[in-house]
């Protein structure tokens, strides 16, 4: 292939990466599968692009920049309060998972993997990681119970600087074993960049919270000033000790994502779309650097070195840690099981490859590769694995994906009644205790409290819903939860009821605020009033002998509000507009009782 400008370059990688985790999306498949691929097939295969000839001594820090970002991103999403459940088993993960697993990982690597025991001490600490950027999308996938899912996401993201720790250690020893240095030195050196890099990130997250709150940041400047500083403290400390700088943003993000910064929302979802670019660059900039020359010295070995740390070093460090704690014995064999790895580990394995080979630790070379066989195995077995098994130990719901409905009224505990009988999963919600008194006698699941509040964010399990309706007499504030709670249902699944026509024009709220709308565009008091008059929520099967067109016939002024298939899955109409037609599943309105009398 030509030599192609650094702008083509760039080009290639973002369209290989969004366009495979996009592609992922709509087949329902890990992302980070698609992505190796895309990577192998535009480095190796076709020779399109060449990252190390292409960025020369560029390739390295931007690998490393971006993983530091992708680690302080993950640092925002971790809640101290979720310690309180699980806590216990999160710090016996940290504190004996990871030394335990870096030990059994080391023999794994030296007798599976045939490496030296330089190689495998620097790669054992290494594989101590499982990537947050794999395991959050696999829990979602799964929608796993929120006990497990909490430990497996703080592992994820904790054990990422332990583990480049750990393998810093390994490599301080090896370079004095190797007369490059002084072994009491070394450990003096690793233990000041441990400390210098928690201090460094504690007083980084200090000066974030201090000037946001205060008002010493513009609002428009906050992103720009919070990216800036996490460069200056990963910079900062990684000077002092190689990767050093992955712990010092860990502890930056952990502390300001448990501030309570009123702009903390809008700072994750920038940061959660960056991290999105960066996890798809780091991806394919890593696997189009392999080499088939490298690949080639990959033999069964890999293939033992790959089963033992699935199928041996993980369960046996789960469950040596895990004894003696709250979890049964399902929690545990789905921790067990699951530990993808991810970018961290790859892009610590070519770094480290790369200085022991400088060594003259020849087999150093075999880290990547290793690393990518790990990668692409673990992502693949645990990716199509993780949501049969946790419906096999009973840790996920098998059934279809619910509603939640804030705002509690004679109508629209009627409709969550229906959907219950449906056998969708619902759940009522409403600041105002008396108000769901009807929905309590009528056994229906309630939430007494602020939907918005961080009580709801610990005590719900918002897996269960895929659909959320805002249904309460204020249109701004069914806006408000509408807005809020796009990002994590998805635009397409939030739905408010109609708002008020008001003669202030310009003085409303913007249509670019809030939720699609309900059915046809139903008002709050509209459906309050009938349902006075004594209009009910009613469900009828569709066939071809009487399809949607025949229902509506009989029905004219039946106001349609959703749609059940075959798969049991719920769709709300927005909008005035209907099918063409449907002929299966089941049609959802709100119909007079007295033209309901065929449903």
């Amino acid at each position: 292939m030509p030599h192609l400008e650094p702008a083509a370059i760039f080009a290639i990688i973002g369209f290989l990466g969004i366009g495979s985790q996009w592609l992922a999306w709509r087949l329902q498949l890990p992302a980070i599968v698609l992505m190796l691929a895309a990577g192998v097939f535009a480095g190796p295969v076709f020779g399109v692009i060449h990252p190390a000839k292409d960025m020369g001594h560029l390739l390295q820090p931007i690998v490393s920049v971006a993983v530091a970002v992708i680690l302080f991103e993950g640092g925002l999403t971790l809640k101290f309060k979720e310690l309180s459940d699980t806590g216990p088993a999160v710090r016996r993960l940290v504190y004996f998972g990871a030394p335990i697993g870096w030990v059994l990982s080391t023999l794994a690597i030296h007798y599976g993997a045939g490496l030296s025991w330089e190689s495998s001490a620097v790669f054992g600490g290494i594989l101590v990681v499982t990537g947050p950027t794999v395991v959050t999308p696999l829990l979602r996938q799964a929608k796993l119970a929120p006990r497990p899912a909490s430990i497996l996401r703080w592992e994820a993201i904790v054990n990422d600087p332990v583990g480049a720790i750990f393998a810093v250690l390994a490599f301080e020893v090896i370079t004095s074993l190797y007369g490059a240095g002084d072994l009491l030195k070394a450990f003096e050196h690793l233990a000041i960049g441990i400390i210098v890099a928690a201090v460094v990130g504690y007083l980084g997250a200090r000066l974030i919270i201090t000037s946001f709150r205060r008002g010493w940041v513009p609002e428009y400047m906050k992103v720009p000033v919070l990216f800036g500083v996490v460069l200056v403290v990963y910079a900062s400390t990684d000077t002092v000790l190689h990767e050093s700088g992955l712990l010092a943003v860990t502890v930056m993000g952990m502390l300001i994502g448990n501030a309570h910064l009123p702009s903390l929302e809008e700072l994750k979802r920038f940061k959660e779309h960056i991290t999105v670019i960066l996890v798809s660059g780091v991806f394919i900039l890593l696997a189009a650097s392999l080499e088939f020359s490298t690949i080639a010295r990959l033999d069964w070995h890999a293939i033992v070195f790959v089963g033992l740390i699935v199928l041996l070093v993980r369960p046996v460090t789960i469950f040596l840690c895990l004894i003696n704690t709250d979890l049964n014995w399902r929690e545990k064999s789905i921790i067990a099981w699951i530990g993808p790895r991810g970018v961290v580990a790859v892009a610590v394995s070519g770094l480290f490859g790369a200085r022991l080979v400088e060594l003259g630790v020849e087999d150093g070379a075999l880290l990547a590769p290793l690393a990518f066989a790990l990668v692409a195995a673990t992502v693949v077995l645990h990716g199509f694995s993780i949501a049969p098994m946790a419906r096999l130990l009973g840790l996920t719901s098998t059934q279809p994906a619910g509603v939640l409905i804030i705002g509690a009224s004679s109508w629209s505990i009627a409709l969550a009644a229906k959907l219950k009988d449906e056998g969708f999963p619902v759940l009522m919600a409403d600041r105002n205790y008396l108000r769901l008194r009807e929905a309590r006698q009528m056994e229906l699941p309630t939430f007494h409290g602020e939907i918005l509040s961080e009580a709801a964010e610990h005590t719900l399990d918002l897996n269960l819903y895929g659909t959320l309706l805002a249904a309460t007499d204020n249109d701004a504030y069914n806006a408000l939860i509408c807005t809020d709670f796009g990002p994590e249902f998805g635009r397409q699944n939030v739905f408010q009821v109609g708002r008020a026509e008001r003669e202030e024009g310009n003085k409303d709220l913007p249509p670019t605020l809030g939720g699609r709308s309900f059915g046809s565009g139903l008002k709050f008091y509209d459906i309050l009033n009938q349902t006075r008059d004594g209009w009910q929520f009613r469900s009828t099967n569709l066939t071809e002998e009487y399809d949607l067109l025949a229902y509506m016939a009989d029905r004219p002024n039946a106001e349609v509000i959703g749609f059940v298939n075959e798969k049991r899955e719920l769709s709300i109409r927005a909008g005035s507009k209907l099918p063409d037609n449907r002929t299966s599943g089941e049609v959802i309105a709100f119909v007079k009782v007295n033209e309901a009398k065929a449903v």
